[in-house]
């Protein structure tokens, strides 16, 4: 059951369930909670599983035309505080490890454990920052069509046949995100800073799921990302969106490094 704050005037919606351990779960660009509705339940079980809808996304409002890694992480944290919880497990898809990176730290204290799923700890190269620019002029006459390709081209041949269902759902909740909240996070996305040094520094436990057939994030890059990071890393068989394309593994490796933190 979605739950809602208000943060400097715009409502957040997040959802609370389970006890134990608190685990943050953070979506990504173009995404909302719903990503995370089969890997709730079995979290759930053993934990207590908070997820929240980034501004511009899902039931979330928009904030300003560029929500920053610090304006999401502060939603987030807002949250948090709301539901008084002192230590917890983030987990961040994507968009969700920037921001998951961000929070941390500003609260390293209070991060038992930090997984990024399809996500990275480095910034954006020059060639990125042009296509977020670029993106953003098409995003303001061509919206849908814009969606609609980037989405599709997360995935291979084979995960378009054989997850059709589900990426056709997934494809109609990106489509229902704002414009606004598109170019915003594209913003966001654009001007982060690298973290390398922080991941490699930090002394809570880490982990890089990252998939081999990954378009977005080179899964070679991101293993000697893991060794410069000291982090573990495990590489699954599918692309960027591993909750769609190895979803029973993604649990599995979810359940075992909650329950390490």
């Amino acid at each position: 059951m979605q739950k809602s704050i208000t943060f400097k005037n715009a409502n957040i919606s997040f959802s609370d369930q389970g006890k134990g351990t608190a685990v943050v779960l953070i979506h990504g660009f173009l995404e909302n909670s719903t990503m995370w509705k089969h890997i709730i339940p079995e979290i759930s079980k053993r934990n207590r599983v908070i997820t929240v809808d980034l501004l511009g996304h899902g039931s979330s409002d928009c904030l300003g035309y560029v929500h920053s890694m610090e304006l999401f992480s502060e939603t987030i944290e807002a949250v948090i505080k709301h539901l008084k919880i002192r230590k917890y497990i983030l987990v961040g898809h994507s968009l969700g490890g920037y921001i998951s990176l961000c929070l941390a730290k500003k609260n390293p204290s209070k991060i038992k454990g930090l997984c990024l799923l399809n996500s990275t700890s480095n910034g954006d190269s020059e060639a990125l920052k042009t296509t977020r620019i670029r993106a953003n002029k098409m995003a303001q006459n061509n919206f849908g069509n814009l969606v609609r390709m980037s989405f599709m081209n997360l995935f291979g041949a084979q995960s378009k046949a054989t997850f059709k269902n589900e990426i056709h759902l997934a494809l109609q909740e990106a489509l229902q995100t704002p414009v606004q909240g598109y170019i915003a996070a594209q913003e966001g996305m654009r001007l982060r800073s690298n973290s390398n040094q922080f991941l490699a520094e930090s002394n809570f436990k880490k982990l890089i799921l990252v998939g081999e057939k990954d378009p977005v994030l080179n899964y070679e890059g991101s293993i000697t990302e893991a060794t410069a990071t000291k982090s573990e890393i495990v590489v699954l068989t599918g692309g960027h969106m591993s909750h769609i394309e190895t979803k029973e593994n993604l649990i599995y490796i979810l359940k075992k490094f909650v329950k390490i933190c």
